[in-house]
């Protein structure tokens, strides 16, 4: 039990006592006590007066004498306009670093029984996953990892959207105009070559439709609906779902080329998946379902065959589930594939990855599921997140204007490698380690400047930014603990001694009491969905650490008792920097 929460119950049983009131913890509100007052944490007691019928001040003071006498947690307190200051036995701090700090689990939780899904990356097979699908392919890993460090068992799933006219788009212009072109043929990998022919697409319509016009002087919209390579991949979407055999061929051809870019670039990412699911295959399951539904009265039929649910009830609208031919819509699909999860895997969540441009889509999923009475229904949370864009603006994956998520890590590695060899940091790496401290470096910048923000805010990139040495960025947090490294190296074996008469320093104290509501911190990340606290929380930890080292000496310290502490300290906090990084994908070099 973390000190904040001990103080809460203490709090909760003080109160029960010389009041006779039961609160509840969670009503209890705990605060760090701030520097120009005399305490560690504390307690705030407006929100006691109603129902004790006191003053806050009095209150206070009552509670505090009553902490002091009955626990010995506190070693004193102050009353500040009813705000009650505790001090914490010395002796507490001194316990928690000796108990964690050789604990290279400390803040792994232990397992709760919960199951959860989190589908993520979700990449369409016309092109190469681009800049835009790092957020939530970073978020999606952070998550996971997250989950699993809070007790969850955790599957990671990613659902690929590999049928539908923009996959036609890449194929038939790979047919007219690739002339039987292969990755290995142009040695590129077989996600960006599928990309550019989806590109070669649009600016081969685009060109057709401006013909059209020119020559017909018809509208826009019906210039469109003419275009010689529309008509064709239309065409060839209805052999796909015929099962045309030589059309089905090229398109398991593409996207196995797309299919090996991909993993390509997720092993590069370090990021990976327990379950792939793909829509070819699930997109008629949802199909049986709404007739169920239909059969029920839960759905409605209307006059051309269509089928639909009325969710105007709960402020939405009316929602097409079935085309008057029967076909199905991409809800209907969604529908199927949410209850294919819940089967294969009976979770109790099933976490969605997707953007916040789907709020409604999502919003309206699992009201459906509610109604059809499907069990996964309740279990459906969607961890939205705003676009990502880079100073120069937004993306358009049709017109070619998308950074690749490749291009996008090369980048990151050359600026690493470019700042660094400026700084002066390269002496004593050889080749190989110096490649891969780049990639390190690199990639972990990318994954935190992305991962720092909370997930519901839109951002912009900034590439050189992200990766300061002395900013809020993986980098900095990564300088500190390859910094602790080589303190902790040279100090040598740090020995077992037990130093409980060591006072410590208030930068001592304030690091401890940082680094002692990790596992705190992340049960409240997990439960908000939100890897940016950890991200927030271990560049605290770095900039405490070195504000620490600032005034402290740890190899010169004035005693060996100091020096042990110190070096304690050290390494707990090393522990806890490669912990949380290691929760957001990120690497922790032991030299810089």
């Amino acid at each position: 039990m973390s000190i904040t929460q001990q103080i809460k119950v203490a709090a909760q049983s003080a109160i029960f006592s010389l009041y006779q009131k039961t609160i509840a913890v969670d009503d209890i509100l705990i605060n760090e006590t701030k520097p120009e007052f005399e305490g560690d944490f504390t307690l705030v007691t407006f929100s006691f007066t109603k129902l004790i019928g006191k003053k806050p001040d009095d209150i206070a003071q009552e509670l505090g004498v009553e902490l002091l006498k009955n626990d010995s947690l506190f070693s004193s307190f102050n009353v500040i306009k009813g705000f009650l200051n505790l001090s914490i036995q010395v002796s507490v701090y001194h316990e928690f670093l000796n108990n964690t700090w050789q604990n290279v689990q400390f803040g792994n939780h232990a397992h709760n029984g919960k199951k959860v899904m989190v589908e993520y990356s979700s990449p369409n097979t016309n092109k190469p996953l681009h800049f835009g699908h790092l957020r939530n392919i970073f978020l999606g890993y952070a998550m996971c990892e997250l989950l699993k460090a809070t007790g969850h068992e955790v599957i990671k799933a990613n659902l690929i959207n590999d049928r539908g006219i923009h996959i036609c788009k890449s194929m038939i212009a790979w047919q007219l105009f690739a002339n039987g072109a292969t990755p290995e043929s142009i040695g590129i990998k077989g996600d960006h070559l599928v990309g550019d022919y989806y590109v070669m697409f649009n600016d081969v319509f685009k060109s057709q439709v401006e013909d059209i016009i020119n020559t017909k002087g018809i509208t826009k919209e019906e210039a469109e609906k003419e275009a010689s390579i529309l008509l064709q991949a239309q065409e060839m979407l209805r052999k796909w779902e015929a099962g045309d055999a030589d059309t089905m061929a090229l398109w398991k051809r593409m996207n196995d080329w797309v299919y090996e870019g991909f993993y390509k670039s997720y092993a590069r990412m370090g990021v990976d998946f327990d379950k792939m699911y793909y829509e070819s295959s699930t997109y008629l399951l949802g199909r049986d379902i709404v007739l169920k539904g239909l059969e029920k009265g839960v759905l409605f039929k209307k006059e051309d065959g269509s089928v639909w649910i009325d969710l105007t009830d709960e402020g939405l609208d009316q929602k097409l589930l079935l085309r008057g031919d029967g076909t199905s819509v991409y809800m209907t699909q969604d529908i199927g594939t949410a209850t294919l999860k819940y089967a294969d895997f009976k979770m109790d969540s099933s976490v969605y990855v997707i953007g916040d441009e789907q709020n409604y889509h999502m919003q309206v999923l699992k009201l459906i599921l509610q109604k059809l009475g499907e069990p996964c229904a309740d279990g459906i949370y969607h961890l939205s997140y705003g676009m990502v864009e880079l100073p120069t603006g937004r993306m358009k994956s049709r017109e070619g204007t998308v950074v690749d998520a490749d291009d996008m890590m090369d980048e990151m590695i050359a600026i690493a490698q470019k700042n660094t060899e400026e700084l002066g940091k390269v002496d004593g790496f050889n080749e190989a380690e110096l490649l891969k401290l780049y990639q390190t470096l690199g990639l972990g910048a990318l994954k935190f400047y992305l991962l720092r923000v909370d997930p519901k805010k839109k951002m912009i990139f900034n590439p050189q930014e992200s990766i300061d040495f002395h900013g809020f960025t993986a980098p900095f947090v990564q300088f500190t603990h390859a910094r602790i490294t080589s303190i902790l190296s040279k100090a040598g074996e740090i020995g077992e001694a037990n130093t409980p008469n060591y006072t410590l320093t208030s930068v001592e104290k304030n690091c401890l009491k940082l680094l002692e509501i990790y596992p705190s911190v992340l049960l409240q990340a997990a439960k908000e969905y939100n890897p940016a606290m950890v991200s927030n929380y271990v560049y605290q930890v770095a900039k405490e650490y070195n504000s620490f080292l600032v005034d402290h000496s740890i190899l010169k310290a004035d005693s060996e008792a100091a020096k042990h502490v110190r070096l304690k300290l050290s390494q707990l906090t090393k522990q806890v920097i490669a912990h949380g990084l290691k929760l957001l994908g990120i690497d922790s070099p032991d030299r810089m």
